[in-house]
């Protein structure tokens, strides 16, 4: 929630803050940004009557508090809260302030640390120029912070990214342009699509370039391979109308899909390149790409504490155009090395002018060691899967967990994952309920995990497989504390005791946690995590979205849990599952 103040307050908190402002900040005439810290406003034509919203980010520490100088000298403190770090990031608002010229600054423990002159109530219309460099990735990166921050406990789900961005509170940059250019503006991107319509949509509201290739699908020996690089400058030439955009996501869209992540980790002809595996570098926008084809954004990182272990948060689209949250862990996001792909964690390749005045994108080469943006590097290529979730656990927790803190954060991704499930499959029976003895086709072979229509937008084929890993991920738990011991804290115990007590520890667990979905008849079920996981086998065949709620959750004919079904696919899908069974059980994608 956005910290407010109002004019009615001003005078009073005027004259405490001049008693207590630091000296340095008193001191200080100067107003340039000249440090690590830059001060972002929004919109871009504030209005007297109005909300202004600020942001200070920084890329070389916290960000104290935000201070506002009106013409008179006189400072004002803004009521903030503080995100992330790396990049950090505070954020103020206040509405309802006299039209004239204000100063807002930031300082790190007293320190003035950057300065923004702010005009309120201009009757000119301001142009938003800007190149990406460190200043403009970071302040993207606090955005999409902000864009999806709640409680770490909470489950954020919304039914599309439309609400997401349509939300002031959430979006600093809601009507940034003054043009009521949010209203009516859907958006729907499917996984692949969002962290490009993200991306687009903060360059149409700050004035920056963008660009994308069409790619192709790749082979099994083979990643995708991209062909010449579309760029779209517009938005850098002024304020651009909701129509303008709208051509370019458009057009994004129809070139975009999920081979375009999963590009080569060492071709450069690419939209995203490959980034080294540390917490500086790993901020919020960054892309994860699997090697199926799935698709995250990185949203937040929650710190380790001594009661609480620390996650790594991301968002991702499904094919209904539903939008989550939700952490990291082995069972969403997939790793493996398969020469199909080249998967993990990515950057978007940067746009510059070139000395004509033309664009172009950077090269792999230029972007070693590049002081303005994150590195490219090749680090990741050489992990195998084991190695890649330890490196990524080591970074989320790195005083390591006590191995009941681990299974605990263990059982709460999957539990996660299985209550997204429910959605999912709830989001098919809504569909039925409008569209009553429809039956939905079912494409062959390795089309069941990627085509158009229904079927990608009801069924759950890649869900259910990751549900299958993730299962196998909480039970195989007790192996990795004997495994991977460097990565628990062990209080004096042996690996061989944690895991033992991590067995029986387990066992308990699974029957003290539970979902519910709806059956048919609209009543709800109950499933322990220990029906979920006795269930695993059934999961090889309960994607298809013309089978009722029931069977796609494993309930067996003759019970109760069934006796309420009354939707079945038909004989000649069923077979077809069958042939496919083995993708499932094995946990194997199959090749394209």
């Amino acid at each position: 929630m956005t910290v407010q103040i109002n004019i009615h307050h001003f005078l009073l908190v005027c004259l405490l803050a001049w008693i207590n402002i630091p000296l340095a900040l008193a001191a200080d005439n100067s107003c340039a940004e000249t440090g690590e810290t830059h001060i972002w406003i929004s919109p871009l034509n504030p209005g007297a009557d109005g909300q202004v919203r600020i942001i200070a980010v920084s890329t070389d520490g916290p960000v104290s508090g935000l201070t506002l100088l009106d013409g008179q000298g006189r400072r004002i403190p803004l009521p903030s809260r503080s995100r992330g770090g790396p990049p950090w990031s505070r954020i103020a608002a206040f509405e309802n302030f006299n039209a004239g010229n204000y100063r807002v600054l930031a300082d790190r423990n007293g320190e003035l640390t950057a300065c923004h002159p702010l005009t309120i109530g201009s009757s000119g219309t301001k142009t938003s120029l800007n190149n990406w460099g460190l200043a403009t990735e970071a302040f993207y990166s606090a955005w999409i912070e902000e864009l999806f921050g709640a409680s770490p406990d909470e489950n954020l789900s919304f039914p599309s990214l439309t609400p997401v961005l349509h939300n002031s509170e959430r979006n600093f940059l809601y009507n940034h342009l003054g043009l009521n250019e949010d209203k009516n503006l859907p958006l729907t991107p499917d996984c692949a699509d969002l962290p490009y319509t993200l991306r687009a949509y903060f360059a149409w509201k700050v004035g920056l370039p963008i660009a994308f290739r069409a790619c192709g699908r790749g082979s099994a020996k083979a990643p995708p391979h991209c062909g010449t690089t579309v760029y779209h400058t517009e938005f850098t030439q002024g304020v651009n109308s909701q129509a303008d955009f709208r051509n370019v996501s458009r057009q994004l869209a129809d070139a975009v899909h999920s081979g375009t992540a999963r590009t080569g980790l060492d071709d450069e002809s690419t939209d995203l390149y490959p980034i080294p595996l540390s917490r500086e570098t790993l901020w919020p926008g960054t892309v994860y790409a699997d090697p199926y084809g799935h698709v995250l954004v990185l949203v937040e990182w929650v710190p380790q504490t001594a009661g609480h272990p620390g996650i790594l948060l991301a968002a991702d689209a499904q094919p209904d155009n539903s939008i989550t949250r939700k952490r990291f862990w082995e069972g969403t996001f997939l790793f493996a090395n398969v020469a199909s792909a080249g998967p993990g964690f990515k950057a978007f390749r940067p746009v510059a002018r070139t000395a004509s005045g033309g664009w172009r994108t950077l090269s792999n080469d230029e972007l070693v060691d590049n002081p303005s943006f994150t590195s490219f590097s090749l680090e990741q290529d050489q992990l195998s899967p084991d190695d890649f979730y330890a490196r990524l656990a080591k970074l989320t927790n790195p005083d390591g967990l006590e191995p009941k803190q681990a299974y605990e954060a263990t059982l709460d991704a999957l539990v996660e994952q299985i209550e997204t499930r429910v959605t999912s499959v709830e989001n098919g029976e809504a569909y039925f309920r409008k569209n009553p003895g429809t039956v939905v086709s079912m494409p062959s072979g390795a089309a069941i995990f990627q085509t158009v229509g229904p079927w990608e937008d009801y069924s759950t084929p890649s869900r259910d497989m990751r549900l299958i890993i993730a299962i196998n991920v909480l039970n195989n738990l007790p192996a990795k504390i004997v495994n991977h011991p460097q990565l628990f804290v062990m209080n004096g115990s042996s690996p061989e005791e944690a895991r033992a007590e991590i067995e029986q520890y387990h066992s308990k667990r699974i029957h003290e946690r539970s979902i519910h979905y709806t059956r048919s008849d609209g009543s709800p079920w109950e499933l322990s995590i220990a029906d979920v996981l006795a269930r695993k086998p059934a999961y090889e065949m309960t994607y298809n979205p013309n089978d009722c709620a029931e069977i796609r959750w494993g309930a067996e004919p003759g019970t109760e849990e069934y006796s309420t079904c009354r939707r079945h696919a038909p004989a000649a899908q069923h077979a077809k599952m069958a042939q496919y069974r083995s993708w499932f059980r094995e946990a194997r994608r199959p090749a394209r």
